[in-house]
């Protein structure tokens, strides 16, 4: 059987309840068609969370590595197609976790500006919105922890000619966190509505070694 390695970042900044925790812990210990999901809670620090799975890679043996955030505004699940080689925190006004902002800061000084997700990401969407979960591309992750480890992971495979698949989801707010005075008005989805999204994702990885090759209409992501 083979093993995806999911990921969700603990919390942050002004979320103090991260939707990626939530979902990784729902769905720890599932078994998706031929692939069994083991899940871990990342570090939000920067260079700390890419060590972090790069361990937990090497430890679980993953073929495919799927991590996930928090992108706050957005209100559907996005699959992300490109990582670039930029940190700018400074911003979103935000710190890691150790109190760490960076600004105009590569995060491989030596690696190339992007990298493409090699996960087959429409697959991916068409299998979510398939099964009731508003879902799309997004071809914007920040400039923030997310894209950080995101770029860092897609980095290490592509340096260490790793035979591995990965690539990034981002979740909407929680609903409690949407809830909050200063983000009032903001869209919220459940973790189990976002778990059940992110299920889906996972199966339709399995079952496309390669992407499907299909128009997906889209709107703009933030």
């Amino acid at each position: 059987m083979e093993t995806i390695l999911l990921t969700g970042f603990e919390a942050y900044g002004n979320t103090a309840v991260n939707p990626a925790e939530h979902v990784a812990r729902l769905l720890d210990g599932e078994t998706v068609g031929n692939a069994s999901i083991i899940s871990r809670i990342i570090p939000n620090t920067f260079f700390v969370c890419i060590d972090a799975v790069r361990d937990a890679m090497a430890e679980t043996g993953a073929s495919t590595v799927v991590m996930m955030g928090e992108f706050g505004g957005r209100a559907m699940v996005t699959v992300e197609r490109i990582a670039q080689n930029l940190n700018d925190s400074s911003r979103y006004g935000l710190k890691d976790n150790a109190g760490v902002t960076l600004q105009d800061a590569p995060t491989a000084p030596d690696g190339p500006v992007a990298y493409h997700s090699n996960l087959p990401i429409r697959a991916m969407v068409h299998a979510m919105r398939e099964g009731g979960i508003p879902a799309d591309i997004s071809d914007a992750p920040g400039t923030f922890c997310c894209n950080h480890l995101f770029y860092g992971i897609m980095h290490h495979i592509a340096s260490a000619k790793l035979p591995v698949r990965a690539g990034w989801i981002h979740l909407p707010h929680l609903p409690q966190i949407a809830a909050l005075p200063e983000n009032l008005g903001a869209p919220s989805m459940s973790a189990e509505t976002a778990a059940q999204g992110v299920r889906l994702a996972l199966e339709a990885i399995v079952t496309h070694p390669q992407d499907i090759d299909i128009p997906l209409a889209s709107r703009l992501q933030v």
